[in-house]
Order: structure tokens, then sequence, then C-alpha cells
């Protein structure tokens, strides 16, 4: 310290020049977050698997959705409108990639307009950056959207920059209210104007420097961040280091008003205080630090906290000492004495049980937090949609999707099934039908849409039964086609039979015959088809029949060739001969048309032929009970439908799964669970056994959060424990007090977010604690808690050395900490109730874990628990040191 302040002048120009150029030329820390997104999950994920095969296959798209909410049914001219509006957004171009017109058909209309015709979905899909969809839902609004009616712009997107600016708006908020809360609180302690401009001024370039150099991290080393990192800058280091501060110039006054000369007085300060400091410092140090274990990069970006520890505790030693030296007296003026530094009449009372009958005051701290333990939950949330206000346009639009077609169908879950060749045809189509009835059977689970039933219901031309049914139909066509035949070739029978009667005697030897002959042809070729006709009605194979009727048209080619070879030579004897030419030609154009005819039921009955063998071969029959024709799925009536629920050139198809639940829900994670052990299942054995199998959507990335922070969870808190149990072991040199002093923090870790489940599920209705909340409320508070434990038990230490028995020494070191543990307690939670009118959610609940927890600690546990352990474990509290 000497050195320090021997070169305090160098030491401070440097530090403000350093503080201003990085300043300057360091990268917008706000935008760093905004551009890292609200959700950043580990390639291991199953919806980053999604994500990657979607981005692979050119079809990482978004999409956000026009929600029409109506006064009245939708009539003509609004359907024109809508319609209207589509063309204009598709017109758009990039980063637009395709409108679904909600009145292209009826199947669409079916599935975009709600029952009460009072809602109307119109989806687009865009591909683009964060920026440019954003720039686009901007220009929709600003350019198309009618202004006489009321529509929302909702979807994942919007949401999530509604979201990122909420967090922004809440952290200008926090920063101007955290400085005028300091600095009342500091007027109020110190009773003095000068004095909080020396911890402001301390924090203000910490806060400055520290922001610099993790920006310049985040660019150079790939440092995590995300909307929590600027906050969690802002609340720790105004809040500790205006605490450490205070224990500071408490105890720089201390040593003042013992007589000590200003250097001697900043030096005797530093050896105490400032060791105490140190080892606050070094505990909160490792707590943050242990989050860079964390796997998942909106947990580890609370790492930079670590960062503005380590600058905030240069800043302390070298700055602080200089106003120190600077101001000496005067740094309190116009104070003749501070609250600061009277020993606390508070903690001289809790003394007086905790150390004086310790059983006593374990009991009170039992009756106090038990019954608020037993009612904890664990309840969590990942509804994203609550951090935002409700008057947000896109919370609007997705409660209006939910409250008119159904929750789950807002956002629904994708089921990607990829393989490196083309999956598309009409064999293995079939198979996503078991798989779609398999899915559709889960609790939870309202519907499914792909490409065999892109509305939800499948396609019932689908079924092998109504296909057989249709095939009935078509044989019943036939035998009433083969009738009509018959009858035409009885009319042209009996035609001959009369033409033949009317010859010349003369002519019955020679065209008379021939006449007779081709008349007894006929009969005989319909006595054959009447074979035909039977034969079918009894079950005569299609084909056997097909191949009658060929040999069958034959014949009658033959016979109305050999009629109109007779007309001929009748028209050419002239007289009454001549005259009957006529009528024979009419006979032998009615053969001609029953020959046609029987072509027509052959080409029928071929192609019935050819769909029977087709079926009878095709294995997914037996297997699915369903049958696409061949050429079916190459049909233009089709196309939207492959457009829509397939990939990369067909070589990958989407399942969309629609839920009976909230997507958001926490009911919704256990869906998707099942989802997917279902899907496993259900691919065994199909074409799609060996398919690469993801999942997206926000269900899915909830489930994933949920897996992800839960694991994150346990190891951060074990890595994070066993840290400060090391550096407190050393420190204090004990075993036994780190290990109570960390149970100490545990008890009211989990007093505090009782309390907060109570006050947002119990009290104010939510689904539960938004799933970030439990991590970064543990590790804002064991962090933050174990400074207070520090300030009692170093000091304990200090006097213990100096020569007093356990008792004396607890109750000394109560009565000259009580007041700077509480008012720091204060502080601190004041900064953190700076984070309530964020209107975020998370940072509300997280304040709220804090606030109470240090509160409970300072007020509570930390002067009844903690004295009482120490006074039950005697001299043994040093075990094994001595």
């Amino acid at each position: 310290m000497k050195q320090v302040l021997k070169f305090k002048w160098p030491i401070f120009i440097g530090i403000i020049v350093l503080t201003a150029i990085l300043f300057i030329l360091s990268p917008d820390l706000a935008k760093q977050a905004e551009d890292a997104g609200s959700f950043q999950l580990p390639d291991t994920a199953e919806s980053q698997k999604a994500a990657d095969i979607l981005e692979k296959a050119g079809a990482s798209e978004d999409t956000i959705s026009l929600v029409y909410a109506l006064d009245k049914p939708v009539d003509d001219a609004l359907r024109k409108d809508v319609s209207a509006v589509a063309q204009k957004i598709h017109a758009l171009g990039k980063p637009v990639k395709d409108v679904l017109d909600p009145f292209e058909n009826e199947d669409m209309e079916k599935q975009l307009v709600s029952e009460d015709q009072k809602t109307i979905l119109v989806p687009v899909t865009v591909d683009g950056t964060h920026e440019e969809i954003i720039a686009l839902s901007d220009k929709i609004h600003a350019d198309i959207l009618p202004k006489d009616k009321t529509v929302y712009l909702t979807g994942e997107a919007i949401i999530n920059n509604d979201v990122n600016i909420s967090a922004q708006e809440g952290l200008k908020k926090t920063e101007l209210i955290t400085v005028v809360l300091i600095f009342a609180l500091l007027l109020i302690v110190f009773r003095s104007i000068v004095t909080p401009f020396v911890p402001l001024l301390a924090v203000g370039i910490s806060y400055l420097l520290s922001q610099s150099f993790v920006a310049f991290f985040i660019d150079w080393f790939g440092f995590p961040v995300s909307n929590y990192t600027q906050i969690f800058l802002v609340a720790i280091l105004f809040g500790l280091g205006t605490d450490y501060c205070i224990l500071l110039l408490s105890r720089y006054k201390e040593e003042l008003l013992e007589g000590h000369a200003v250097e001697d007085a900043v030096i005797n300060t530093y050896k105490t205080a400032g060791r105490t400091l140190f080892i606050s410092a070094a505990a909160v140090f490792i707590g943050f630090a242990a989050i860079g274990f964390a796997d998942f990069p909106i947990f580890k970006s609370a790492v930079a906290v670590a960062v503005g520890i380590a600058v905030l505790l240069l800043i302390l030693y070298t700055v602080v000492p200089l106003f120190m030296v600077l101001l000496k007296d005067k740094l309190f003026w116009p104070s003749k004495g501070a609250a600061s530094h009277k020993d606390s009449k508070i903690w001289i009372a809790f003394s007086k049980v905790s150390v004086a009958r310790p059983l006593i005051s374990m009991l009170i701290v039992a009756v106090i937090t038990i019954p608020l333990l037993l009612t904890y939950d664990n309840d969590l949330s990942f509804n994203t949609v609550d951090e935002i206000d409700n008057s947000k346009e896109s919370v609007m639009g997705l409660n209006r999707i939910s409250d008119a077609f159904g929750e789950g169908d807002s956002l629904p879950v994708q089921v990607i099934l990829k393989k490196d060749t083309k999956i598309v045809n009409e064999q293995d189509v079939t198979y996503l039908e078991s798989i779609s009835k398999d899915l559709e059977k889960i609790d939870g689970v309202k519907s499914v849409r792909t490409i065999t039933r892109p509305t939800g219901e499948l396609i019932e031309d689908l079924y092998v039964d109504h296909q057989i049914a249709l095939m009935g139909d078509g044989l019943n066509e036939a035998i009433d086609g083969l009738a009509e035949v018959q009858d035409g070739l009885r009319q042209v029978q009996g035609g001959l039979t009369e033409i033949t009667g009317q010859l010349p005697s003369d002519s019955a030897s020679s065209g008379g015959a021939g006449l007779r002959q081709a008349a007894g042809g006929v009969k005989q070729i319909n006595d054959q088809l009447a074979q035909i006709a039977g034969g079918l009605e009894q079950g005569m194979p299609v084909a056997q029949a097909a191949g009658g009727l060929k040999t069958l048209g034959t014949e009658l080619g033959k016979v109305s060739g050999s009629l109109y070879g007779a007309a001929d030579q009748l028209d050419g004897a002239g007289g009454q001969m001549g005259a009957l030419s006529g009528g024979l030609t009419e006979l032998a154009n009615g053969v001609e048309a029953a020959n046609g005819g029987l072509g027509e039921i052959h080409d029928g009955l071929s192609e019935l032929a050819d769909m029977m063998k087709d079926m009878g071969d095709t294995k997914s029959v037996r297997d699915t009970g369903l049958f696409i024709p061949k050429g079916t799925l190459a049909e233009e009536e089709f196309a939207p439908v492959i457009d829509r629920y397939t990939i990369d050139e067909e070589t990958g198809i989407i399942l969309e799964v629609i839920l009976e639940q909230d997507p958001y829900s926490r009911e919704a994670i256990g869906t998707v669970e099942d989802i997917e052990n279902t899907l496993h299942r259900s691919v065994i054995g199909t074409p799609f056994e060996k398919a690469d199998v993801a999942f997206s959507g926000i269900s899915v990335m909830n489930t994933d959060l949920n897996d992800i922070s839960t694991k994150d969870f346990t190891r951060t808190v074990t890595i994070m424990l066993v840290g400060l149990f090391i550096v407190l072991f050393i420190l204090f040199r004990s075993a036994i007090m780190p290990a109570y002093m960390i149970g100490s923090l545990l008890l009211t870790y989990y007093t505090s977010v009782s309390i907060t489940e109570l006050i947002f599920v119990d009290g104010l209705g939510y689904d539960g604690i938004s799933w970030a909340v439990p991590f970064f409320g543990f590790i804002m508070l064991i962090a933050l808690g174990v400074d207070y434990s520090i300030f009692l038990l170093d000091r304990f230490r200090e006097e213990s050395i100096n020569g007093k028995n356990v008792r004396d020494a607890l109750i000394t070191s109560m009565a000259k900490m009580g007041t700077v543990i509480i008012t720091a307690a204060i502080i601190l939670a004041g900064t953190f109730g700076a984070m309530m009118p964020s209107g975020v959610l998370s940072l509300v609940q997280i304040a709220t874990i804090v606030i109470t927890g240090l509160l409970l600690y300072g007020l509570i546990i930390l002067p009844l628990l903690i004295p009482a352990i120490t006074v039950s474990f005697g001299r043994g509290v040093w075990w094994p040191f001595r």
C-alpha cells in the first residue's frame, strides 16, 4: 500500500486514460448481446441438430404470422383484401420466401381461418438475419397492412426481439435507479455530501473498464454474452463495490477517530478491512468464475462478473486510497460522526441470544425457515412470452392464435426425417401415416400434419379400403358398359337379319350368305361378352377379362370391315340392292362404335388390373393399409403439399405435431419427451429407420433448456461450492467455519427461492419461476452473501488473534460489524431492487431472490445462526488448525 500511495497520481491518471481509451474503442456490449440471441444452445441439443439439418438443407427459415383479429365473420370483400395483402408481401422478395394465402383453397381456409371466422392467419416464411426479419416486420406494418383492421404481427423472431428490447430498456432504468439509490443510501449512512462520490466514482470506473474488457474478450476469444451480462455487471459492481467501499471507509474513519495519521490510517485500513475485502472479493470471484464450467452460453455469460470483480479490486486498491489521502477527514464532511462506525445495537441484542443461548437461536431460525422450505415445489416456467408485457403486439397476436385455434397451433413441434437420397416416393410415404397415428395417440398431442395429412386428417383417397371400393365401382361401370355394348350389338344383329331378308333371292348365295355369317359372328361375340360380364360379376381376374375383350375387339374389327365391304358391293349394284347399302353402312358404324366402347372398357380394366397388381406387390399396403398409385405425388395438385413438407430436394420430410397445451408450458416439455421416445420406436421396421431424426420448435427448445439447465445447475453449483470451501479453508485456516458458512447460505437460498415461488406462482399466478432464475439466483446470493459472513468471521478471527475468547470475540465482532453488514445488505438489496422496474420477469424474480435472501441473511440467519454454531464449536471451530 505504501507503493500505491507513493505513485498514487500516476496510477490514477493512467487508469483514467486507459478507461477513456477502452470505452471509446470497445465494441457495443448491448449489440453483442443482441446478436448472440436469446437462446444459445450447444450443438448436442436436439433443437440445434434440427437447426443444423435445416440450415444445410437451405430450409432454415423462420415463420412470422399476420393475425387478423376481426369483430365479425369473414366476408368476400375481406377474402379479396387478405389475398391481396399476401400477394404484396410475397412480391417484397428477400427475406420473404413464401406466403400462405388462407383463401387459396378450401383446405387452406379450414387450416388458417378460425371456426368462428373471426381470426385469420397469414403465415410468412422468411429466411434472413434477425435484423432483416425485424426490418421486414416494420415494412409490412408501414406499407402493406390495412389501417382500418386490427392485424398483429407475431412469431418467434419478433417475440425474441421484444424480449431483447425490454432487457435493454430495463438496463437503462436499472443503471439510473441504481446510481440515484446508492447516492441516497450513502447520504443516509455517512450523513456526508462528499462521501457518496468516492464509491460512485470508484465503481463507475470499474464498470466502464469491466464493460470494455468484456466487450473485447467477446470479440477476441468468443467470450459468452447474453442480455443478462450487462445488467448483472451493473447490479453487482455497483452493489458490491459500494459495500466494499463502506467496509473500507468505515474502518478508515475508525482509524482516524483513534488518532492515527492519515497515511497510517490508510495502511491500517488495508491491513485489516483490506484483507477482509480481498477474501470477500476472492470468494465472489471464485463463485462467478465457476460459471465458466457451465455448458450453456447464457449461464456462462455471467462469468463476465468475475472480470468485473477483478477490475473492482484493482480500483479499490488504487483509486480509493488516493481520495482517502487527498481528502483526509474532509472525506466525511460535514458529518462529525456516521452510523457506519458505531456499534450496532441490533446485533448486540442478537448476540445476547445467539452467543448466550445458541440452541434457542437455532430454534428461532428453524421456525422461520422450515415452514417456507416445505412449500417449495421447484416449479419452473419456460414461457418466454412472460418475460415481456402483455401489451406488446407479438404477445397479443400469439394470445389471439391460442384463443382462436388452440394453444398448440401457434407453434407446432417439427419432426424432421432426413436421408442422403430422395426419401419421397409412393411406397415410403405411406409409412408416414403409421408414424403419425402413433404420435397422435400421445397424451397432449392434438393432431399431426405431413404429406399424407396436410390438414391434420388423412387424405381419404389413400385408404386401401376406399380404393377397393373405387375399384368395385370401376368394375360395375365396366359391366354396365359391356351391357350397353351388348345392346348395341343385338341391334346390329337384328339389322343384319332384316337386311338379309330384304335381299333378292338370287343374291342369297353371295352377299346374303356373307351377311348371315356376319350376323352369326356378332351373336357369337355378344354371347362371349355376356360370359365376360358374368365372369367379372363372379370374380373373374380383371386381367383375363381385359385380354378377352382385346380378342373380341379384334373380331369386331373384322366384322365392321366385312360390313363396310358388303355395303360397297351393294352400293355398286344399283336398284333395290343399292338402296340397302346405307342401312348396312349404319350397322357397320354401330359395330365400330361398339368396338370403340370395348376398347375403352379394355383400357379401364387394364389400368385397374395394373393397379391391383401394384397394390398386391407393394409391401407397404400390408404394413400400413394405405396405397398411393404411381405418379400421384408428381401430380400438380400435390405440389404445394410436397413443397411444404419436404426439404432439400425431397431428401427430408417434415411432420408438424400440434400440441393440445401451450407450447411454452412445462406440460409441453413432457409431451415433447414422449414424442421423441415414440418417434424413435415408430420408425423401426419402416424405410425411415436409418434416417437422421431431429426435433424443432419452441417446445423442443424448452425441453433442451430444461435438460441443460438442470445439468449445468448441478455441475456449476458443485464446482462453485467446492471452490468456495477451498478458498475459505485456506484463508480462515479452518475446515469447520467454511462448512457452516456455506451451509447457512444454502439455507438462505432455498428459503428465499421458496418465498419467491410463493409470490410469483401462488400469489401472481405464473406457471413457475423462470427457468434461468434458480441458477442465477443461486450464484448471485451465494457469491454475494458469503461476503457478509466473511465480514463477520474475519473480524472474529482478528479479535481472537488479539487474545479474546470465542464468546467475547463474537460479541465484539457483532457489535463492530453489525451496522456495516446491515448497511451493505440494504445497499446491495437496493441495487437489485433497481431491477424491479425493468419489466423483464426473470430479472424481477432474480432480484426478489437476492433481495429476500440478503435481508434474511443480514437480519436473521447471519446474526442468529452463525454465532450460535460458532460458540457451540468453541475453540474447535479452528479445526484442524489451532
